[in-house]
């Protein structure tokens, strides 16, 4: 009476560099958002400046989400980072509020780096597998 469905073809794996970093560039777009918001506010910047700046650069670290599984995306993200301690331009406060996110950014790309290294060198067995 119901069709089957084909089967879902499983997710891919990603490493715990490429799950962090999302996150670390997620927060970083959202922040952009609110230092657009106030750029806007103090009128550091003219409003079409601000926001497509913002607009920007908030695109440019949700697409850069997308490539960090390949080396490249991973080499954008360190870029990203320098952009964003460059806001520090415009509004000096943005270079201690960059720099903790840098600091994350940094963080996150070591400690996971490491734990993808132990965790390929002992992998978890999976479902199905026998230890």
């Amino acid at each position: 009476m119901s069709e089957a469905r084909p089967a879902r073809r499983p997710r891919r794996a990603r490493s715990l560099t490429e799950s962090l970093l999302t996150i670390v560039l997620a927060l970083e777009a959202v922040l952009v958002f609110f230092v657009a918001l106030t750029v806007y506010g103090l009128h550091a910047l003219p409003p079409a400046v601000a926001f497509g700046g913002g607009a920007g650069l908030v695109i440019l670290l949700a697409l850069t989400t997308w490539i960090l599984r390949y080396p490249l995306g991973v080499w954008v993200g360190w870029l990203l980072q320098v952009a964003l301690l460059a806001t520090g331009i415009v509004l000096p406060v943005l270079y201690i509020v960059a720099g903790v996110f840098v600091a994350m950014w940094i963080f996150c790309f070591v400690r996971a780096r490491q734990i993808d290294r132990a965790n390929s060198s002992h992998p978890i067995p999976t479902e199905g597998q026998t230890p």
